[in-house]
C-alpha cells in the first residue's frame, strides 16, 4: 500500500489515521496493534554506505537480520530515488538509538558516505524532498517530538547522519491537511 504526502510516496501501512489505528476494513484481517507509544524524538540516520553503492531496503533488512534484529530497526528507510519504505510500525519500539528507542521514531536514508568512505551529506534532491514531507507528516502526529540526527544523542560518537539535522529541521512546520 502506498500513500502520498506532499509529493512523497510512503510505502507501508501508515494510513490516514496517522498510523495509530487500523482502518475499519483492516480490523478483522490485521493483528491487534500495540498501544501507541509516547514519541519525544524523531531520529535521523544514514545507512553509512558510499554514494557509489546501492543499498536497497532488502540489503538493509539482510544487514539488520545478520546483526540479530527481528527486522529492520528503523521505522522508515528512504532510498536514493526518494521512495520511503515503511520498515517497522510506529507502534513498535525501534532498534536504532540505544537508550532512546522506547520514545522515538527512526528514519534512515540510503547513503551518508562519499566515494572514499568519508562522512558526507549524500542525500539526493528526491531524498531531501521526501524526508521533509515525511518529517512534516510525523510532526503533525507528534507535534512535541524533537527532530535530531543520530550524532546529536549524548553518547553517540558517529557522524551519522552526515549532516546537521537538528538545525536543518528546527523550524519545520507540520503538514496541515485541508478541512
Amino acid at each position: 500500500m502506498a500513500h502520498r504526502h506532499q509529493g512523497a510516496e510512503i510505502r507501508g501501512n501508515r494510513n490516514n489515521n496517522r498510523g495509530r489505528h487500523p482502518r475499519r476494513a483492516e480490523l478483522h484481517t490485521q493483528p491487534v496493534l500495540e498501544a501507541m507509544r509516547s514519541i519525544h524524538l524523531i531520529v535521523i540516520h544514514c545507512s553509512a554506505t558510499r554514494v557509489t553503492q546501492d543499498f536497497s531496503v532488502k540489503d538493509l533488512k539482510a544487514c539488520h537480520l545478520a546483526r540479530g534484529f527481528k527486522t529492520i530497526g528503523y521505522h522508515y528507510y528512504i532510498t536514493k530515488d526518494g521512495k520511503v519504505h515503511r520498515c517497522r510500525p510506529e507502534e513498535m519500539e525501534g532498534a536504532h538509538a540505544r537508550r532512546y528507542n522506547a520514545h522515538s521514531i527512526g528514519i534512515c536514508y540510503e547513503g551518508g558516505l562519499d566515494a572514499n568512505g568519508k562522512a558526507d551529506d549524500t542525500r539526493t534532491p528526491a531524498q531531501k524532498r521526501t524526508l521533509v514531507a515525511l518529517l512534516r507528516s510525523l510532526k503533525a502526529d507528534y507535534p512535541d517530538a524533537q527532530i535530531l540526527g543520530h550524532r546529536d544523542l549524548p553518547w553517540v560518537k558517529k557522524k551519522c547522519p552526515s549532516f546537521d539535522a537538528r538545525s536543518e529541521y528546527q523550524d519545520l512546520q507540520p503538514l496541515v491537511l485541508e478541512q
